[in-house]
Protein backbone atom coordinates (compact mmCIF):
# COMPACT_ATOMS: atom_id res chain seq x y z
CA UNK A 1 0.00 0.00 0.00
CA UNK A 2 1.16 3.61 -0.17
CA UNK A 3 3.43 5.02 2.57
CA UNK A 4 2.09 8.18 3.76
CA UNK A 5 4.86 11.47 4.22
CA UNK A 6 5.57 13.12 7.58
CA UNK A 7 7.56 16.00 7.25
CA UNK A 8 9.98 17.62 9.57
CA UNK A 9 10.00 21.40 9.77
CA UNK A 10 10.93 24.22 12.17
CA UNK A 11 13.33 27.04 12.15
CA UNK A 12 17.16 26.72 12.38
CA UNK A 13 18.88 24.75 14.85
CA UNK A 14 15.82 23.08 17.05
CA UNK A 15 16.98 19.68 16.22
CA UNK A 16 15.20 18.06 13.93
CA UNK A 17 17.95 16.25 12.22
CA UNK A 18 18.35 14.55 15.51
CA UNK A 19 14.96 13.85 15.45
CA UNK A 20 15.06 12.40 12.18
CA UNK A 21 18.28 9.96 13.14
CA UNK A 22 16.03 9.51 16.19
CA UNK A 23 13.12 8.39 14.49
CA UNK A 24 14.74 6.48 11.91
CA UNK A 25 17.52 5.05 14.18
CA UNK A 26 20.72 5.98 12.35
CA UNK A 27 22.66 9.05 11.79
CA UNK A 28 22.20 9.65 8.15
CA UNK A 29 21.67 13.71 8.33
CA UNK A 30 24.13 16.14 9.65
CA UNK A 31 23.28 17.15 13.03
CA UNK A 32 25.46 20.23 13.88
CA UNK A 33 25.09 23.48 16.39
CA UNK A 34 25.42 26.02 13.64
CA UNK A 35 22.36 26.60 11.96
CA UNK A 36 21.37 26.09 8.68
CA UNK A 37 23.38 22.85 8.07
CA UNK A 38 20.86 20.54 7.06
CA UNK A 39 20.32 22.23 3.05
CA UNK A 40 19.71 18.88 1.25
CA UNK A 41 17.02 16.96 1.87
CA UNK A 42 16.72 13.55 3.42
CA UNK A 43 14.47 10.78 2.70
CA UNK A 44 14.07 7.66 4.61
CA UNK A 45 11.40 4.75 5.39
CA UNK A 46 10.70 3.98 8.70
CA UNK A 47 7.75 2.37 10.75
CA UNK A 48 6.79 2.89 14.03
CA UNK A 49 3.78 0.56 15.75
CA UNK A 50 3.43 -1.51 12.06
CA UNK A 51 2.85 2.03 10.71
CA UNK A 52 5.00 2.11 7.58
CA UNK A 53 5.79 6.08 6.55
CA UNK A 54 8.54 7.97 4.66
CA UNK A 55 10.06 10.71 6.77
CA UNK A 56 11.40 13.68 5.50
CA UNK A 57 14.13 16.17 7.06
CA UNK A 58 13.56 19.65 5.72
CA UNK A 59 16.40 22.59 6.08
CA UNK A 60 15.75 25.98 8.60
CA UNK A 61 12.78 27.40 8.13
CA UNK A 62 13.90 31.31 7.97
CA UNK A 63 10.18 32.61 7.01
CA UNK A 64 11.70 36.60 6.64
CA UNK A 65 15.15 35.25 4.98
CA UNK A 66 16.20 37.34 2.13
CA UNK A 67 19.54 35.32 1.91
CA UNK A 68 19.11 33.14 -1.10
CA UNK A 69 19.91 30.07 0.28
CA UNK A 70 17.39 30.45 3.39
CA UNK A 71 14.81 31.38 0.35
CA UNK A 72 15.50 28.14 -1.31
CA UNK A 73 15.27 26.34 2.30
CA UNK A 74 11.82 27.97 2.69
CA UNK A 75 10.52 27.14 -0.30
CA UNK A 76 11.76 23.48 0.36
CA UNK A 77 10.09 23.36 3.68
CA UNK A 78 7.14 24.97 2.10
CA UNK A 79 6.74 22.41 -0.42
CA UNK A 80 6.96 19.55 2.47
CA UNK A 81 3.94 20.98 4.06
CA UNK A 82 2.23 20.86 0.62
CA UNK A 83 2.91 17.38 0.14
CA UNK A 84 3.21 15.77 3.39
CA UNK A 85 0.32 13.99 5.12
CA UNK A 86 1.39 14.49 8.41
CA UNK A 87 3.66 17.62 9.54
CA UNK A 88 6.24 17.12 12.53
CA UNK A 89 6.78 21.19 13.86
CA UNK A 90 9.36 21.47 15.95
CA UNK A 91 10.02 24.09 18.45
CA UNK A 92 13.09 24.89 20.68
CA UNK A 93 11.80 24.13 24.63
CA UNK A 94 14.93 25.33 25.99
CA UNK A 95 15.28 28.77 24.13
CA UNK A 96 11.58 29.42 24.23
CA UNK A 97 9.16 30.55 21.77
CA UNK A 98 10.02 33.68 19.12
CA UNK A 99 8.93 35.03 16.39
CA UNK A 100 9.62 32.68 13.99
CA UNK A 101 7.80 30.11 15.24
CA UNK A 102 4.72 32.08 15.30
CA UNK A 103 5.23 32.78 11.74
CA UNK A 104 5.44 29.25 10.61
CA UNK A 105 2.37 27.99 12.89
CA UNK A 106 0.34 30.58 10.55
CA UNK A 107 1.40 29.05 7.36
CA UNK A 108 0.82 25.57 9.27
CA UNK A 109 -2.41 26.76 9.99
CA UNK A 110 -3.50 27.70 6.82
CA UNK A 111 -2.41 24.62 5.15
CA UNK A 112 -4.86 22.18 6.82
CA UNK A 113 -2.29 19.71 7.13
CA UNK A 114 -2.27 17.92 10.97
CA UNK A 115 0.49 18.90 12.42
CA UNK A 116 1.55 17.66 15.75
CA UNK A 117 3.58 20.44 17.68
CA UNK A 118 6.96 18.99 19.11
CA UNK A 119 8.64 20.72 21.95
CA UNK A 120 12.00 19.71 21.34
CA UNK A 121 15.70 19.73 24.16
CA UNK A 122 13.38 19.42 27.24
CA UNK A 123 16.05 16.90 28.38
CA UNK A 124 14.63 16.72 32.35
CA UNK A 125 11.58 15.99 34.01
CA UNK A 126 11.42 19.82 35.39
CA UNK A 127 11.69 21.46 31.80
CA UNK A 128 8.36 19.53 30.83
CA UNK A 129 6.28 22.72 32.17
CA UNK A 130 7.90 25.04 29.45
CA UNK A 131 5.85 23.26 26.60
CA UNK A 132 3.10 25.24 28.33
CA UNK A 133 3.97 28.43 26.54
CA UNK A 134 3.57 26.87 22.92
CA UNK A 135 -0.16 26.53 23.10
CA UNK A 136 -0.28 30.09 22.27
CA UNK A 137 0.41 29.13 18.68
CA UNK A 138 -2.70 27.49 17.98
CA UNK A 139 -1.99 24.38 17.11
CA UNK A 140 -3.21 22.07 19.69
CA UNK A 141 -1.59 20.30 22.87
CA UNK A 142 2.38 20.47 22.77
CA UNK A 143 4.46 17.58 23.00
CA UNK A 144 7.57 17.46 24.84
CA UNK A 145 10.43 15.54 23.58
CA UNK A 146 14.29 15.53 23.93
CA UNK A 147 15.40 13.90 20.10
CA UNK A 148 18.64 13.99 21.67
CA UNK A 149 18.41 11.68 24.74
CA UNK A 150 15.02 9.69 23.15
CA UNK A 151 12.61 10.91 26.16
CA UNK A 152 8.92 11.00 25.62
CA UNK A 153 9.64 10.31 21.37
CA UNK A 154 7.35 7.26 21.11
CA UNK A 155 4.66 9.04 22.73
CA UNK A 156 4.86 11.68 19.87
CA UNK A 157 5.02 8.90 17.21
CA UNK A 158 1.94 7.63 18.69
CA UNK A 159 -0.01 10.94 18.00
CA UNK A 160 1.88 11.75 14.76
CA UNK A 161 1.44 8.09 13.34
CA UNK A 162 -2.61 7.57 15.03
CA UNK A 163 -4.45 8.43 11.22
CA UNK A 164 -1.92 6.23 9.12
CA UNK A 165 -2.99 2.70 8.36
CA UNK A 166 -1.20 -0.38 9.61
CA UNK A 167 1.07 -1.82 6.69
CA UNK A 168 -1.55 -4.88 6.72
CA UNK A 169 -3.88 -2.30 5.11
CA UNK A 170 -5.25 -3.12 1.74
CA UNK A 171 -5.50 -1.29 -1.24
CA UNK A 172 -9.56 -2.12 -2.87
CA UNK A 173 -8.76 -0.80 -5.91
CA UNK A 174 -7.59 -3.77 -7.64
CA UNK A 175 -6.75 -1.68 -11.31
CA UNK A 176 -2.97 -1.94 -12.75
CA UNK A 177 -1.65 1.94 -11.63
CA UNK A 178 1.02 3.14 -13.95
CA UNK A 179 3.61 6.41 -12.93
CA UNK A 180 5.68 8.04 -15.23
CA UNK A 181 8.80 9.21 -13.27
CA UNK A 182 11.73 11.11 -14.45
CA UNK A 183 13.64 14.53 -13.90
CA UNK A 184 11.94 18.09 -14.75
CA UNK A 185 11.35 18.53 -18.14
CA UNK A 186 12.11 15.34 -19.96
CA UNK A 187 8.44 15.32 -21.19
CA UNK A 188 6.39 13.42 -18.76
CA UNK A 189 3.08 15.52 -18.85
CA UNK A 190 3.90 15.18 -22.98
CA UNK A 191 4.07 11.28 -22.49
CA UNK A 192 0.88 11.07 -19.86
CA UNK A 193 -1.51 13.26 -23.10
CA UNK A 194 0.00 10.88 -25.55
CA UNK A 195 -0.91 7.68 -24.17
CA UNK A 196 -4.76 9.47 -23.61
CA UNK A 197 -4.45 10.03 -27.56
CA UNK A 198 -3.62 7.25 -28.21
CA UNK A 199 -6.01 4.67 -26.98
CA UNK A 200 -8.48 6.91 -27.59
CA UNK A 201 -10.44 5.56 -24.83
CA UNK A 202 -10.72 8.41 -21.72
CA UNK A 203 -13.29 6.97 -19.36
CA UNK A 204 -12.99 9.87 -16.36
CA UNK A 205 -11.13 11.61 -13.98
CA UNK A 206 -10.84 10.24 -10.78
CA UNK A 207 -9.57 12.83 -8.13
CA UNK A 208 -6.84 11.41 -6.03
CA UNK A 209 -5.84 12.67 -2.36
CA UNK A 210 -6.68 16.77 -1.80
CA UNK A 211 -3.11 17.29 -2.83
CA UNK A 212 -2.69 15.21 -5.81
CA UNK A 213 -4.01 16.28 -9.16
CA UNK A 214 -6.09 14.08 -11.15
CA UNK A 215 -5.13 10.86 -12.16
CA UNK A 216 -6.67 9.74 -15.65
CA UNK A 217 -8.30 6.05 -16.40
CA UNK A 218 -7.64 4.68 -20.01
CA UNK A 219 -8.99 1.44 -21.29
CA UNK A 220 -6.28 -0.82 -22.80
CA UNK A 221 -7.80 -4.33 -24.33
CA UNK A 222 -10.98 -3.69 -22.61
CA UNK A 223 -8.99 -3.62 -18.93
CA UNK A 224 -9.14 -0.13 -16.88
CA UNK A 225 -5.44 1.28 -16.09
CA UNK A 226 -4.60 4.19 -13.74
CA UNK A 227 -2.22 6.57 -15.02
CA UNK A 228 -0.87 8.49 -11.83
CA UNK A 229 -0.34 12.42 -12.92
CA UNK A 230 2.99 13.33 -12.03
CA UNK A 231 3.16 16.44 -14.14
CA UNK A 232 5.60 19.14 -12.94
CA UNK A 233 5.43 22.48 -10.49
CA UNK A 234 1.98 23.75 -10.02
CA UNK A 235 3.61 26.99 -9.50
CA UNK A 236 6.61 28.25 -10.52
CA UNK A 237 9.69 28.24 -8.05
CA UNK A 238 12.28 30.71 -8.25
CA UNK A 239 14.96 28.43 -7.12
CA UNK A 240 16.35 25.52 -9.28
CA UNK A 241 17.13 23.54 -6.14
CA UNK A 242 13.29 23.55 -4.64
CA UNK A 243 12.86 21.96 -8.17
CA UNK A 244 14.93 19.18 -7.97
CA UNK A 245 13.12 18.59 -4.18
CA UNK A 246 9.63 19.13 -5.68
CA UNK A 247 10.11 16.66 -8.21
CA UNK A 248 11.42 14.23 -5.70
CA UNK A 249 8.88 14.71 -3.37
CA UNK A 250 6.15 14.22 -6.22
CA UNK A 251 8.39 10.87 -7.38
CA UNK A 252 8.54 9.14 -3.97
CA UNK A 253 4.87 9.86 -3.77
CA UNK A 254 3.92 8.63 -7.19
CA UNK A 255 6.08 5.29 -6.96
CA UNK A 256 4.52 4.37 -3.48
CA UNK A 257 1.30 4.32 -5.50
CA UNK A 258 2.49 2.35 -8.51
CA UNK A 259 2.39 -0.93 -9.39
CA UNK A 260 4.41 -0.58 -12.97
CA UNK A 261 6.92 2.52 -13.08
CA UNK A 262 8.02 4.05 -16.36
CA UNK A 263 11.20 6.13 -15.94
CA UNK A 264 11.44 8.60 -18.57
CA UNK A 265 14.60 9.87 -19.82
CA UNK A 266 16.04 12.04 -22.48
CA UNK A 267 17.18 11.07 -25.54
CA UNK A 268 19.27 14.29 -25.94
CA UNK A 269 21.09 13.79 -22.46
CA UNK A 270 21.09 10.19 -22.23
CA UNK A 271 21.41 8.17 -18.85
CA UNK A 272 21.86 11.44 -16.00
CA UNK A 273 22.74 10.63 -12.63
CA UNK A 274 19.54 12.14 -11.71
CA UNK A 275 17.71 9.55 -13.81
CA UNK A 276 19.83 6.54 -12.09
CA UNK A 277 18.54 8.13 -8.86
CA UNK A 278 15.26 7.83 -9.99
CA UNK A 279 15.42 4.17 -10.80
CA UNK A 280 17.04 3.19 -7.63
CA UNK A 281 13.57 4.66 -6.00
CA UNK A 282 11.53 2.57 -7.60
CA UNK A 283 14.43 -0.37 -7.05
CA UNK A 284 14.45 0.58 -3.32
CA UNK A 285 10.80 -0.07 -3.20
CA UNK A 286 10.52 -2.66 -5.50
CA UNK A 287 8.28 -1.99 -7.70
CA UNK A 288 8.34 -3.23 -11.90
CA UNK A 289 10.01 -0.49 -14.01
CA UNK A 290 10.71 0.24 -17.51
CA UNK A 291 12.73 2.77 -19.07
CA UNK A 292 11.33 4.93 -21.66
CA UNK A 293 13.82 7.09 -23.83
CA UNK A 294 12.00 10.25 -24.81
CA UNK A 295 12.22 12.22 -27.55
CA UNK A 296 13.57 9.62 -29.98
CA UNK A 297 12.04 11.91 -33.05
CA UNK A 298 15.10 14.52 -32.47
CA UNK A 299 17.95 11.92 -32.41
CA UNK A 300 20.01 11.68 -35.81
CA UNK A 301 19.85 7.61 -36.11
CA UNK A 302 20.18 4.40 -38.50
CA UNK A 303 19.22 0.91 -38.31
CA UNK A 304 22.13 0.27 -35.71
CA UNK A 305 21.51 3.51 -33.39
CA UNK A 306 18.64 1.68 -31.15
CA UNK A 307 21.24 -1.28 -30.20
CA UNK A 308 23.96 0.71 -29.66
CA UNK A 309 22.09 2.94 -27.15
CA UNK A 310 20.68 -0.14 -25.78
CA UNK A 311 24.14 -1.58 -24.74
CA UNK A 312 25.26 1.64 -23.21
CA UNK A 313 22.41 2.14 -21.19
CA UNK A 314 22.54 -1.54 -19.83
CA UNK A 315 26.53 -0.66 -18.87
CA UNK A 316 25.16 2.32 -17.02
CA UNK A 317 22.45 0.29 -15.31
CA UNK A 318 24.61 -2.38 -14.34
CA UNK A 319 22.70 -4.63 -11.73
CA UNK A 320 19.53 -2.94 -12.91
CA UNK A 321 20.18 -4.37 -16.44
CA UNK A 322 17.60 -6.42 -16.49
CA UNK A 323 15.13 -3.20 -16.53
CA UNK A 324 13.27 -3.17 -20.62
CA UNK A 325 14.14 -0.08 -22.41
CA UNK A 326 12.25 1.30 -25.30
CA UNK A 327 12.61 4.20 -27.27
CA UNK A 328 9.52 6.67 -28.03
CA UNK A 329 9.07 10.24 -29.14
CA UNK A 330 5.81 11.88 -26.71
CA UNK A 331 5.19 14.69 -29.54
CA UNK A 332 5.00 12.28 -32.45
CA UNK A 333 3.71 9.58 -30.72
CA UNK A 334 6.04 6.97 -31.98
CA UNK A 335 5.37 3.58 -30.70
CA UNK A 336 4.04 5.19 -27.65
CA UNK A 337 1.03 2.30 -27.70
CA UNK A 338 3.80 -0.22 -27.47
CA UNK A 339 4.48 1.16 -24.12
CA UNK A 340 0.92 0.16 -22.33
CA UNK A 341 1.99 -3.35 -23.96
CA UNK A 342 5.19 -3.20 -22.29
CA UNK A 343 3.79 -2.22 -19.23
CA UNK A 344 1.36 -4.97 -19.26
CA UNK A 345 4.22 -7.47 -19.67
CA UNK A 346 6.68 -6.40 -17.24
CA UNK A 347 3.25 -6.84 -14.60
CA UNK A 348 2.56 -9.96 -15.53
CA UNK A 349 6.08 -11.12 -15.33
CA UNK A 350 5.84 -9.70 -11.85
CA UNK A 351 2.44 -11.79 -10.77
CA UNK A 352 4.13 -14.96 -12.45
CA UNK A 353 4.15 -18.05 -10.39
CA UNK A 354 6.74 -20.46 -10.73
CA UNK A 355 5.66 -24.49 -9.67
CA UNK A 356 8.29 -25.57 -7.27
CA UNK A 357 9.32 -28.79 -9.03
CA UNK A 358 10.12 -26.55 -12.17
CA UNK A 359 12.34 -24.10 -10.08
CA UNK A 360 14.19 -26.99 -8.59
CA UNK A 361 14.79 -28.86 -11.81
CA UNK A 362 16.66 -25.69 -13.23
CA UNK A 363 18.01 -23.89 -10.57
CA UNK A 364 19.30 -27.41 -9.61
CA UNK A 365 21.31 -27.78 -12.48
CA UNK A 366 23.08 -24.50 -11.74
CA UNK A 367 23.62 -25.29 -7.94
CA UNK A 368 25.36 -28.39 -9.49
CA UNK A 369 27.43 -26.40 -12.11
CA UNK A 370 28.72 -23.68 -9.65
CA UNK A 371 28.01 -24.74 -6.31
CA UNK A 372 28.60 -22.55 -3.49
CA UNK A 373 31.64 -21.62 -1.85
CA UNK A 374 32.60 -19.71 1.36
CA UNK A 375 35.42 -18.03 2.83
CA UNK A 376 35.25 -19.71 6.43
CA UNK A 377 35.64 -22.77 4.61
CA UNK A 378 32.66 -24.29 5.95
CA UNK A 379 30.35 -26.30 3.90
CA UNK A 380 27.45 -24.66 2.33
CA UNK A 381 24.88 -26.84 1.15
CA UNK A 382 21.36 -25.18 -0.70
CA UNK A 383 18.82 -28.18 -0.33
CA UNK A 384 16.02 -26.44 -2.21
CA UNK A 385 13.84 -23.78 -3.44
CA UNK A 386 9.90 -22.31 -3.11
CA UNK A 387 8.68 -19.17 -4.26
CA UNK A 388 6.34 -17.45 -1.50
CA UNK A 389 5.04 -14.27 -2.66
CA UNK A 390 4.89 -12.47 -5.82
CA UNK A 391 4.79 -9.03 -6.92
CA UNK A 392 7.83 -8.92 -6.29
CA UNK A 393 8.49 -12.05 -6.53
CA UNK A 394 10.01 -13.54 -3.52
CA UNK A 395 11.96 -17.00 -3.52
CA UNK A 396 13.04 -18.56 -0.33
CA UNK A 397 16.58 -20.81 -0.40
CA UNK A 398 16.57 -23.64 2.50
CA UNK A 399 20.13 -24.03 3.59
CA UNK A 400 22.20 -25.23 6.41
CA UNK A 401 24.00 -21.99 6.99
CA UNK A 402 21.80 -19.43 5.81
CA UNK A 403 24.65 -16.89 7.01
CA UNK A 404 27.19 -18.28 4.68
CA UNK A 405 25.80 -17.40 1.30
CA UNK A 406 28.08 -14.00 0.14
CA UNK A 407 26.63 -11.60 -2.13
CA UNK A 408 28.39 -12.76 -5.56
CA UNK A 409 26.53 -16.02 -4.87
CA UNK A 410 23.32 -14.27 -4.46
CA UNK A 411 23.44 -12.22 -7.37
CA UNK A 412 24.29 -15.73 -9.28
CA UNK A 413 20.93 -17.09 -8.16
CA UNK A 414 19.44 -14.14 -9.07
CA UNK A 415 21.14 -14.14 -12.79
CA UNK A 416 20.24 -17.86 -12.73
CA UNK A 417 16.29 -17.18 -11.73
CA UNK A 418 16.04 -14.35 -14.28
CA UNK A 419 17.93 -16.44 -17.53
CA UNK A 420 14.99 -19.28 -17.28
CA UNK A 421 12.43 -17.34 -16.15
CA UNK A 422 10.12 -14.07 -17.29
CA UNK A 423 11.27 -11.47 -14.57
CA UNK A 424 12.15 -8.44 -16.92
CA UNK A 425 11.34 -5.40 -15.40
CA UNK A 426 10.47 -7.01 -11.84
CA UNK A 427 13.01 -6.81 -8.93
CA UNK A 428 13.32 -10.17 -7.28
CA UNK A 429 14.31 -11.30 -3.44
CA UNK A 430 15.93 -14.09 -2.07
CA UNK A 431 15.64 -14.89 1.17
CA UNK A 432 18.16 -18.04 2.71
CA UNK A 433 16.88 -19.73 5.49
CA UNK A 434 17.80 -22.72 7.86
CA UNK A 435 16.44 -26.25 6.90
Amino acid sequence: MTRKLVAIVGRPNVGKSTLFNRIIGGRQAIVDDQPGVTRDRHYAETEWGGKSFVLIDTGGYVPDSVEEIDTAVKEQAQIAIEEADVVLFVVDGKSGRIPADEEIAQVLRKSGKKVVLVVNKLDSDRRVPNAAEFYTLGLGDPVPVSALMGLRVGDMLDTATFDIPAVSAVDNDARLKIAIVGRPNVGKSSLVNSLLGTTRNIVSGVPGTTRDPVDSVIKYHGEELVLIDTAGLRRRSRIHESVEFYSTVRTIKSIERADVVVVLIDALVGLHHQDLRVIELAMQRRRATILAVNKWDLIEKDEKTAGQLTRILKEKLRMYDFLPIIFVSALTRQRVPKVLDLIKEVDNNQNERIPTSRLNELLGADLKFFPPRTRSGKELKINYCTQVRVKPPVFSFFCNEPSLVEDNYRRYLENSLRKHFPFIGVPVILVFKKK
